[in-house]
């Protein structure tokens, strides 16, 4: 039995998943903390890594691995190999001025048709654009740039301090990682003008490297292409075109394979690629279970019950809707928003109505999301439901009935690290593994198209749009 070993290196955690490559059966797995913060050194990620392999056993009897991760973290080397400061992760914000200067330049519309992507704060292009501005001397030491997983990749493959302009040459990445650069085309490779405009002068890039291609590690273990953590997630759930991954966290995130690239100047879409030679456009809310959480406090129940309450409720919460951007919104982009609950009245004013609201509303806000994609030209057939807000009935239900599509809800798993695993057995065997995800269940509810409408023109009055 071969066995491969997938790792998603995020930002709060390190998890490594060991399976047969045939079947995709899990053997064993293990993970290990991150540290807290926005400006993290990747040697705790390497730290990470090794206890993580080490609590799920070990890689001796590993024939091949990928590591999926967070995407956008800037990690310098200079010329030796060495780190030159600690990595600005994709939700440190202190580059949101340099984003809006390499945009007032070029023109969002030169953004989003040469790499798919308008710059915001998360992109690595513009965190250089702030080293350059802010620390030149570090921007100058910067002989090599490159991400979490590719600089994790290059450790596992034998490389690191000391090795020098040779070891430098052995980077590696892949275009679903690339792909979020903001200095990356899927059509014309890396962007010396805006490496130009940003670090001041191009460094050494690692290779970016198709879906099955591989490097080794000294005992000949295959190290594969990687990718970044939604291309990984989407791999993991066995993602195809016509599927959108909805996953419901902290925050939400909206994406979907399509076999065509996609351009947004408005900035909602990010045009990123996907881990199979596909594309990969996606959409952010910063919206999520952190509102049902909240709602579920303040009327003082569980999770469970706030579920109940909410399914007790019928369609449209008898005229109550939540505009959910308690944490401002990415999109749309309006950071300085609030929240707001609209069409009170002494009837509709129940517990189990405020539930419905709540969950109706976060739903309302990625659909939102989702027609931002298929505005975009993506087409959309069925919806795969993820994190943890899918273990929600409630939110399961009324996704199916607000988005008017068929929903797939895989059994709770860890899709990113699943997702390289995957990548693993197909770089060992020359193609992708089929391996079927297990118990899933298919949600098909009634569609609600007035919610969505309802919710819009009210969301509308509260941004000014």
């Amino acid at each position: 039995m071969a066995l491969v070993a997938g790792v998603d290196s995020s930002t709060q955690s390190c998890k490594v998943v060991i399976r047969d490559a045939e079947s995709g059966e899990l053997v064993r797995s293990g993970s290990a903390q991150h540290p807290p913060g926005t400006e993290v050194h990747p040697d705790a990620w390497w730290t990470a890594l090794r206890e993580a392999i080490a609590t799920a056993g070990g890689f001796d009897d590993v024939a091949a691995v990928s590591v999926a991760g967070q995407q956008h973290g800037m990690v310098c080397l200079d010329a030796n190999g060495e780190v030159v400061r600690p990595a600005l992760l994709w939700n440190d914000t202190r580059s949101a001025e340099a984003a809006a200067a390499l945009v007032r330049e070029k023109g969002a519309q030169w953004w989003a048709e040469t790499t798919g992507t308008v710059p915001v704060a998360s992109l690595t292009a513009t965190k250089l654009r702030w080293l350059a501005e802010n620390e030149p001397e570090n921007a100058a030491r910067t002989a090599a740039v490159c991400l979490p997983h590719d600089w994790l990749s290059w450790r596992l493959a034998g490389h690191g301090p000391g090795s020098g302009s040779e070891g430098l040459k052995e980077l590696a990445t892949d275009r679903s990682d690339a792909s979020g650069t903001g200095y990356w085309s899927a059509s014309k490779g890396y962007l010396t003008e805006v490496l130009e405009a940003t670090l001041g002068h191009v460094p050494v890039l690692p290779e970016v490297l198709g879906p099955l291609e591989f490097r080794k590690d000294p005992e000949g273990r295959i190290i594969g292409a990687g990718s970044g953590d939604n291309a990984g997630a989407g791999l993991g759930v066995g993602a195809a075109e016509g599927d959108v991954v909805v996953s419901v966290g902290t925050s939400g995130t909206v994406f979907a394979v399509s076999g065509s690239p996609t351009s947004d100047a408005s900035g909602l879409v990010a045009g990123f690629a996907d881990a199979t030679g596909n594309y990969l456009p996606l959409v952010c809310t910063l919206n999520a279970t952190l509102v049902l959480d909240t709602t579920a406090r303040l009327l003082d129940v569980d999770h469970s019950e706030f579920a109940r309450l909410a399914l007790s409720a019928p369609a449209g919460a008898d005229g109550l809707i939540l505009v959910p951007y308690f944490s401002g919104e990415r999109t749309p982009n309006l950071p300085d928003a609030t929240g707001s609950l609209h069409g009170l009245t002494l009837d509709n004013y129940t517990p189990a109505n405020v539930a419905r609201a709540a969950v109706e509303g976060v739903v309302c806000s990625l659909a939102d999301g989702l027609q931002a994609l298929t505005d975009a030209g993506v087409v959309a057939r069925r919806v795969i439901l993820v994190g943890g807000g899918a273990r929600s009935e409630a939110l399961r239900e009324i996704v199916s009935a607000v988005f008017g599509l068929p929903v797939s809800v895989p059994s709770p798993g860890e899709y990113v690290a699943d997702g390289a695993a995957r990548q693993a057995a197909g770089a060992l065997h020359g193609a992708l593994p089929d391996w079927r995800t297990s118990g899933v269940e298919l949600v098909d509810s009634a569609p609600t198209p007035e919610v969505l409408t309802r919710y819009r023109e009210v969301a509308r009055r509260t941004s000014g749009n």
